[in-house]
């Protein structure tokens, strides 16, 4: 396998990018310590320097691979063209609906390893940069202050129903939790799409089990 060059001091983020690389084709089973040291040409050993275990390793990996669902979501989102602010702030939440299913089924291995469950270990970070890893995914919420710059899946979902309230297309009143039925529902059919019951679907029945999801969240609201 080829190796990847890195900068002197970015070994860690070198191992994570590899771990996504992997995690892409092979799901959560291919982030393994050994396969990406061989992946970034440094010893078994040197990548224990930088993670605990693969546990660990796992943790960091699962984040980046949020990260590029968070991507995906600004993109779809900032493709939206409508001028008018109510319609604006729903086809920005549709588009973000979308963006999570289309995310599920077109890249799975990813989406099974953003949600494996892995933990990192408390303060472990790089022993050579002394640095640990932000929260990220569902356990950093919109109220977490994050920066406008935030790929945070969850964030960009809550800041999206915080806009339905602001041009009041949302009772304020309808707010408070309203992030969690809406991720339940799309991370639900997601699932289902992808592992579970529905994954043998037919293309045109997939659109249809999307569209009447995300219609249902957004009349719920």
């Amino acid at each position: 396998m080829e190796k990847r060059a890195y900068h002197h001091g970015a070994l860690r983020e070198a191992m994570v990018e590899a771990g996504v690389a992997l995690a892409r084709t092979g799901g959560p089973s291919a982030v393994v310590l050994r396969a990406v040291g061989r992946r970034v040409g440094v010893s078994h050993n040197a990548a224990y320097r930088h993670f605990a275990d693969r546990e660990d390793l796992l943790a960091a990996v699962a984040a980046g691979c949020m990260t590029e669902l968070g991507r995906l979501m600004l993109r779809r989102t900032a493709e939206v063209r409508e001028t008018d602010p109510v319609q604006r702030a729903w086809s920005r939440l549709e588009a973000i609906g979308r963006a999570y299913i289309d995310f599920a089924t077109t890249e799975n291995g990813w989406f099974r390893t953003a949600f494996s469950g892995a933990t990192a270990h408390p303060g472990a970070a790089s022993k050579a940069d002394g640095r640990s890893d932000p929260p990220s995914g569902a356990g950093a919420g919109a109220e977490a202050g994050a920066g406008a710059d935030t790929t945070d899946p969850y964030v960009l979902l809550g800041r999206q129903l915080d806009e339905l309230v602001a041009v009041g297309a949302v009772p304020a009143e309808r707010r408070p939790g309203a992030h969690y039925a809406a991720w339940s529902a799309v991370h639900g059919l997601s699932a289902l799409l992808v592992d579970g019951p529905l994954r043998d679907l037919p293309e045109d029945e997939r659109r249809l089990a999307a569209d009447t999801v995300l219609a249902t969240v957004a009349r719920g609201l």
